[in-house]
C-alpha cells in the first residue's frame, strides 16, 4: 500500500491482521502522521495500559494515569504536530476477556476519540492486531 492509498477519512477503531497493520503503519509514516504501537499487558493493570498509551503518544507530565486522563489526553494531542493518527493495539486483547468493562471502557475511550478527530477533519485510526469479532474489520483500501 503506498502513501496514496491511507484513507485520509479513516477513523474509527477496527480489527486487522499484523501484516495489514504493518503496511497502514508504513503508509502512515510516508503521510506524516504519529504512529504509536502499544502492547497490550498479558494481564489487564491498568497502570501498565495507561503507562504504554503515554509513552507512545507522549503525553504530558499531567496525565492522571486513569481512564478519564486517557480520554483527555486522546481528545487533545497538542504537544503533537501530524496530519493524523495510528494507533496499533498489539499483543493479548484476550486478557480483557476476564474484565469485559475494562475492554469495553478502552474501546469506547478509543471510539469517543476518533469522532472527535473525525469532526476535526484529522484521521484517528486505532487497529487492534487479530481483534475480537466484536469490532469492525478494517474496510479495504
Amino acid at each position: 500500500m503506498s502513501p496514496a492509498a491511507l484513507p485520509n477519512g479513516l477513523n474509527g477503531v477496527f480489527r486487522c491482521t499484523a501484516e495489514r497493520a504493518a503496511t497502514l503503519q508504513r503508509a502512515a509514516e510516508g503521510r506524516r502522521f504519529i504512529t504509536a504501537s502499544i502492547d497490550l499487558p498479558k494481564h489487564v493493570r491498568h497502570a501498565t495500559l495507561f503507562e504504554g498509551f503515554a509513552s507512545a503518544l507522549r503525553f504530558p507530565e499531567w496525565f492522571g494515569g486513569n481512564w478519564d486522563a486517557l480520554a483527555d489526553c486522546l481528545t487533545d494531542l497538542s504537544w503533537l504536530d501530524e496530519q493524523g493518527y495510528l494507533i496499533i493495539l498489539r499483543g493479548s486483547h484476550a486478557a480483557f476477556a476476564k474484565d469485559s468493562e475494562d475492554w469495553d471502557t478502552l474501546t469506547d475511550i478509543l471510539s469517543d476519540a476518533a469522532s472527535f478527530w473525525h469532526e476535526a477533519g484529522i484521521p484517528f485510526c486505532v487497529l487492534v492486531e487479530e481483534g475480537p469479532n466484536s469490532l469492525p474489520e478494517l474496510p479495504a483500501t
